[in-house]
């Protein structure tokens, strides 16, 4: 039989209350590898868990901008060096004939990095989460509350850890094992 190993533990909560005072404690106790799992946003949960802005509408920017000097760069090269026609009086590399495609191609990467920012900053795919194993954690997405602190946080100790969250009266605790 294998040897299983702590993945990490799971505090379930009724009230969005309870979630929030419980995020607010295990953020000052300085954990960094947990999360808040809740069946709808809740306001302040940010906040309480102290997350900062999204970087998603920079890279979206970033690549918007690279989309557009892209789409100027390629036209005035084509229409103006490479392969220049002159269409009713104008000469090939006029602006106002290449609006639609500087605005498509702009829009083309800004969402391009939009998604794959996402699952960039959200780490995805991960197919499989530890928190899977639990199965009071199907609850989540109906009506229950959960706190989960990893077994990589440095701050993890088994002891440690679970006076943490017994301290915060959780209506359920459970430590997820499995193979290292």
């Amino acid at each position: 039989m294998a040897d299983t190993t702590p993945l990490l533990y799971l505090a379930e909560f009724e009230t969005p209350d309870a979630i929030i005072g419980a995020a607010e404690k295990v953020r000052e106790e300085g954990y960094k590898d947990w999360d808040v799992h809740t069946p709808y946003p809740i306001h302040g949960m940010d906040r309480a868990m102290g997350l900062g802005d999204s970087h998603l509408g920079w890279i979206v920017l970033v690549c918007g901008f690279v989309g557009l000097s892209a789409a100027i760069g390629m036209m005035q090269y084509m229409n103006g060096i490479d392969y220049p026609l002159i269409i009713g009086g104008k000469p090939g590399n006029a602006i106002p004939s290449m609006v639609p495609i500087m605005f498509e191609l702009t829009v083309l990467l800004a969402a391009f990095g939009a998604v794959f920012g996402m699952f960039g900053l959200n780490q995805l795919p991960r197919h499989h989460h530890p928190i899977f194993i639990s199965d009071r954690f199907e609850s989540f997405s109906n009506d229950k509350f959960f706190v989960s602190i990893e077994a990589t946080d440095k701050k993890f100790d088994l002891e440690k850890t679970r006076a943490l969250l017994e301290s915060m009266e959780p209506s359920h605790l459970e430590l997820l094992e499995g193979e290292p």
